[in-house]
């Protein structure tokens, strides 16, 4: 104790109170006497003493009603009773009633002091226990606070594997309580497929040959066995003897193991976004590489295309050879609708963005769809007040035409197609898990009743060139162009299905508060002019063609293969150069960096960009610079004719 111990002595003498004082001072205690027992119960209501020197025979009270007092009010303090001529019987009913130790009189100062010191002592262990305890206690209680409100499941299993307790996060995440559990085996809860693993896993001679051991097991809910979610279990032996090393070399050393500590983390969610994650590098790199085979592929389109424009502008409608290059056009067109198609995915579509009604959209192509396709029934649910999106139309009817394709090819023998569109609002965790930002959106469902796909099929769908048809009736390009339309829109599209459940596809669009626009048909007509016009490109087929098309509508044409050779040609002819086309992908100097000098010569020029690529990206930096327009290849000779004369008057 850090104070000197308080002494309260009951006598009714005054001269044993007196030597009892001088006595226990000289020892450091601090001592209070007393010659009456009111007095006494008075002194301590008002002041704690850590013992009770207490004669038995006191005039106003009995030692014995002193002592009840006490146990009923101050039942730590401890009751050292004096007895003089009282007998032994009077001392042995005093510690039956809790004294702690009695002395008779006469007695020796040693004594005394002896009596005294063991009862302090005592006295200050009791002090220490209860301080001990009350830690106990408290750490418990933290302990069991801690564990029962882990996020992750904390189990403990004999070493039969059976569990001895769960805590009440299982409950929450797999449905089943701690009472359920006990005395059940670890695979109780383990999904079909990992119990060979778990048992691998929790054996005498697997995971308790090591101080712990972790895994990663698919666990059940108590409701569905096939709804799972992945967890990673660590486990930590149990040893009667925690001091001794474990050893996987000598499993006999091992036999004191009794069980183990168990904490389940769930990482399903974690997983999902590392899958996410993959998927979207995979997808990146594919797009990549699915985006230069269709720039090198829309400039082969080019030739093609430059060239039978020219024969056609050439031949009369009545000519035999007419309609054999009409349909050479149509499959130049075609090809350039596959390109398209790989550019979309590959984020970089040429996009004509503007705000845009999604249920005209949606079903004006719904509505074409089944006009070819009689054996499909499309029902279409869409409520009044949906918001505009700012999307290419042109576009997004390729995204359904896509999805109405594919469920189409899932139902050989009929069906029907479910279309619902609604106004939604994301907040920050289901945006989160969608890739996009929390706010307002449009969401369109396309659900058939075809025949379903399984887990790693719909993990590949959006791949471009996958396809589960047989060779020549699919490319494999119709949901993958789908996906990179989508999220080049700033939006989302996923795939929920199951064999024999059918399909659903859910697209997320951002909302826009500008109004939709009236769509404007465009011109066929050839449009001619007459100024001079300088042809940039490094491809020489390119080149040839584009001059020949232009010379063709009537203008002067100079041509130029790279940047160097350009700049030269426009400064030494900047008075009778009226514009320029300039190809935005060529060697040692690119169309953009082109632009930007061409600008500085001439900060009136007018340019059009080409490009095998998209208007996205670099393009769209150019046209917000001041380039007047741009023509994505393959184009025919009607396309330039009016691009140039846009940007020309």
């Amino acid at each position: 104790m850090s104070h000197n111990p308080k002494i309260l002595i009951v006598d009714d003498e005054l001269q044993i109170c007196e030597s009892l004082n001088i006595l226990l001072s000289r020892q450091g205690y601090d001592i209070t006497t007393v010659q009456s027992g009111q007095k006494a119960l008075e002194i301590l209501e008002h002041n704690q003493f850590d013992l009770l020197l207490l004669d038995m025979v006191i005039p106003d009270l009995s030692g014995f009603e002193i002592m009840d007092h006490v146990n009923n009010h101050w039942y730590d303090l401890l009751i050292i009773v004096i007895t003089g001529n009282a007998s032994i019987e009077s001392a042995v009913k005093a510690l039956k009633k809790g004294a702690y130790d009695y002395l008779r009189k006469p007695f020796e100062y040693e004594e005394l002091l002896s009596r005294v010191g063991n009862a302090l002592n005592q006295q200050k262990l009791g002090y220490e226990k209860k301080i001990v305890d009350g830690k106990l206690a408290r750490s418990e209680e933290r302990y069991q606070y801690l564990v029962q409100n882990s996020p992750d499941i904390i189990y403990m299993l004999d070493n039969k594997n059976n569990f001895t307790f769960v805590n009440l996060v299982a409950e929450e995440l797999l449905g089943f309580s701690n009472s359920q559990l006990t005395d059940q085996h670890f695979t109780k809860i383990v999904h079909k497929d990992d119990i060979e693993k778990a048992n691998r896993f929790i054996t005498a001679n697997g995971a308790y040959d090591y101080p712990s051991s972790v895994m990663e097991l698919k666990l059940i809910s108590s409701k569905r066995e096939n709804i799972f979610r992945l967890f990673e279990i660590k486990h930590i032996a149990i040893k009667l003897n925690p001091l001794e090393p474990m050893t996987n070399k000598n499993p006999e050393n091992n036999q004191d193991i009794v069980g183990v500590y168990g904490v389940a983390r769930d990482i399903t969610y974690k997983k999902q976004l590392e899958n996410r994650v993959h998927q979207a590098e995979k997808m990146g790199a594919i797009g990549t590489l699915a985006g230069g085979i269709a720039h090198d592929f829309n400039n082969i389109l080019m030739g093609i295309m430059g060239y039978n424009s020219l024969l056609l502008s050439k031949i009369d409608s009545s000519s035999p050879f007419h309609g054999k290059l009409k349909n050479i056009e149509q499959h130049v067109r075609s090809g350039a609708d596959l390109t398209k198609q790989l550019l979309g995915f590959a984020r970089g579509g040429n996009y004509d963005i503007k705000p845009s009604d999604i249920t005209e959209i949606v079903e004006k192509t719904s509505n074409m769809f089944a006009r070819t396709k009689k054996e499909i029934d499309i029902l279409f649910e869409c409520p009044e007040n949906i918001f505009s999106v700012e999307v290419d139309p042109t576009q997004i009817e390729q995204v359904f035409l896509n999805l109405y394709m594919n469920s189409w090819q899932a139902m050989p023998e009929g069906g029907k197609i479910y279309t619902e569109i609604k106004n939604i609002e994301l907040d920050n965790e289901k945006a989160e898990n969608l890739a996009l930002k929390a706010g307002k959106y449009v969401q369109i469902k396309v659900r058939d009743t075809g025949v379903g796909m399984d887990e790693e099929t719909a993990q590949r769908i959006f791949e471009p060139f996958f396809t589960t048809k047989e060779m020549g009736r699919g490319t494999g390009l119709g949901l993958a162009s789908a996906y990179g339309i989508i999220k080049n829109h700033c939006g989302s599209i996923s795939v929920d299905s199951e064999k024999g459940t059918g399909t659903t596809f859910t697209i997320h669009l951002p909302f826009s508060k500008k109004r939709a626009e009236k769509k404007e048909e465009s011109s066929s007509s050839i449009l001619n002019g007459s100024e001079t016009i300088l042809l940039v490109d490094d491809e020489e087929d390119i080149i040839d063609v584009g001059a020949e098309i232009l010379e063709a509508l009537g203008y002067k044409v100079m041509t130029a293969k790279n940047g160097e050779e350009a700049i030269q040609l426009y400064k030494e002819n900047i008075d009778i150069i009226n514009a320029l086309i300039i190809d935005m992908v060529m060697p040692r100097m690119s169309g953009s960096e082109l632009y930007k000098q061409i600008k500085t010569l001439n900060s009136e020029v007018k340019v059009l960009l080409a490009s095998g690529y998209s208007i996205d990206g670099e393009a769209t930096k150019i046209l917000e610079q001041g380039c007047n327009g741009f023509i994505q290849k393959p184009f025919g000779m009607v396309e330039l004719s009016q691009e140039i004369r846009n940007i020309l008057d």
